[in-house]
């Protein structure tokens, strides 16, 4: 089914259609690839289909690109070339049937519109010619580009068996919606949310890998809505949907948490790209439904939710699969998120200020954006009254940071220092004298330098002896 004709100047393409001809095989490029191209978006990762064998055909492009990085699966006949900056990516056309809680399907040869009905999205479900005589002709048999043109996720067949089929494809849906900004159609949204269930056969990590693309798009807050609607978010992140929710009594009320951390994770991804300073945004008030009180003279509060929170993060991210590296981070980012607002509230001491800037260490800009952006409200005054206020704080940090050099801390004064200007062992003596000294510098009593931790010492290595000796 031709129905149109795009023009492809990629070189690569030319290569592979040529070696296609000269073994009378017909090749298409699918999927992403035209979508991306027909959205103007630029695009290295390439997937074609084949009317054959797609590992051996594989195999005669990485010798006409003189490529020898080639990566074959036989067992599930696909085959990966990689040419400059380029991942191509062979498959025979195939048909595929599932069976009961399983989603590893069977797998025969078949033709091309039976491999484009097994895609998962009429906009992935469209291929164009390599072949000379046909090259550029567009196969797109369920309508791909209209609903490209009207913004819509729709699947290629009925959505039920689609997401039956391969229950990942639930959060695809939600991931390409959110990373195009598209609607998803009604029928497939209504699918979806009946089919939700069978995400729990999914592998945590797959659930994560598309997870992390709904929040490392340009809105993410769309995705993460669509979760919601549809029942995924209580399923994929509990402890965000239990965010729901505004309690009043009386006079008091508390924002609802769940539209705030979306509020929040939107102004961090209007400034950063950052995907752990995201994952931080998304978590930072993780704690605030089991910290909730209601005192009926003040009103609700959320005391120690930084505190629980980041705690929390051990069990959430490791449920995520999330690395150590990145579970440390959000942690941290956690527990300091209401310091600087608290410096903003409650005036500003260089010694507060030493403090932030030695807690946070090098992820003190980050804290400060993630603070900045948790500054939200349905009031502008408020919101600005409390930007300038916070923008107080920065200046005095970066003061502070001028003159303390307190980012990259290391005490100016060694532990093997203390051992030898002491006389003593190796022990908890060293630590406590060497917490002393970074006391006196956060205190703001001596420089943050070698000379004033050296004579520092001198004065209250006496001190520390004796009391140890008298204990």
């Amino acid at each position: 089914m031709y129905l149109n004709n795009i023009s492809f100047e990629n070189p690569i393409l030319k290569t592979i259609g040529n070696v296609a001809d000269n073994f009378n095989i017909e090749v298409y490029t699918v999927g992403g690839y035209v979508r991306d191209h027909l959205l103007g978006k630029d695009v290295k990762d390439i997937d074609f289909v084949v009317i054959g064998d797609g590992p051996q055909f594989a195999e005669k492009v990485a010798r006409a690109l003189n490529s020898t990085q080639i990566t074959t699966y036989r067992k599930f006949g696909t085959a990966m070339v990689k040419h400059e900056k380029n991942i191509l990516e062979f498959v025979g056309a195939r048909k595929e049937s599932y069976r009961g809680e399983s989603r590893n399907p069977e797998v025969e040869q078949a033709d091309l519109l039976t491999d484009l009905s097994r895609r998962d999205f009429t906009i992935n479900a469209m291929a164009v010619s390599l072949n000379k005589n046909t090259y550029g002709n567009v196969i797109d048999p369920f309508n791909g580009q209209k609903d490209l043109k009207k913004k819509i996720i729709r699947t290629p067949l009925e959505p039920m068996k689609t997401f039956f089929d391969d229950p990942l494809r639930i959060m695809r849906a939600i991931r390409f919606a959110t990373q195009l900004n598209f609607q998803i159609a009604r029928k497939t949204k209504e699918a979806l949310f009946n089919e939700k269930e069978r995400l729990k056969i999914i592998s945590q990590e797959r659930i994560t890998e598309e997870l992390l693309k709904i929040i490392a798009s340009q809105k993410p807050s769309i995705g993460l809505n669509i979760m919601e609607q549809t029942g995924v978010l209580e399923l994929v992140l509990p402890e965000i949907s239990d965010l729901k929710g505004v309690d009043e009594r009386g006079h008091f009320k508390h924002k609802d948490v769940f539209i705030h951390t979306l509020q929040v994770l939107n102004n961090i991804s209007d400034v950063s790209t950052k995907l752990d300073l995201r994952l931080a945004a998304l978590f930072h008030d993780v704690a605030k439904p089991l910290t909730k009180q209601f005192n009926p003279d003040t009103g609700w509060s959320f005391h120690g939710h930084e505190d629980l929170g980041a705690r929390m993060m051990n069990r959430i991210g490791k449920h995520l699969r999330l690395s150590n590296e990145t579970i440390r981070y959000i942690k941290k980012l956690i527990y300091l998120h209401l310091r600087p607002i608290h410096l903003a509230e409650e005036g500003v001491t260089d010694s507060a200020i030493r403090r932030l800037i030695f807690n946070a260490g090098d992820d003190i800009d980050d804290l400060i954006t993630l603070c900045r952006a948790d500054i939200t409200s349905g009031n502008p005054k408020r919101v600005a009254q409390h930007l300038a206020n916070f923008d107080h704080v920065v200046q005095r940090v970066q003061e502070v940071e001028e003159k303390d050099r307190l980012r990259q801390f290391q005490p100016p004064v060694r532990g093997d220092e203390i051992i030898k200007i002491c006389g003593i062992k190796p022990g908890p003596l060293v630590g406590k004298i060497k917490t002393a000294i970074e006391e006196a510098i956060l205190n703001g009593e001596i420089s943050n330098d070698h000379e004033s931790a050296y004579q520092f010492l001198l004065d209250i290595k006496d001190q520390y002896l004796n009391e140890t000796f008298q204990g």
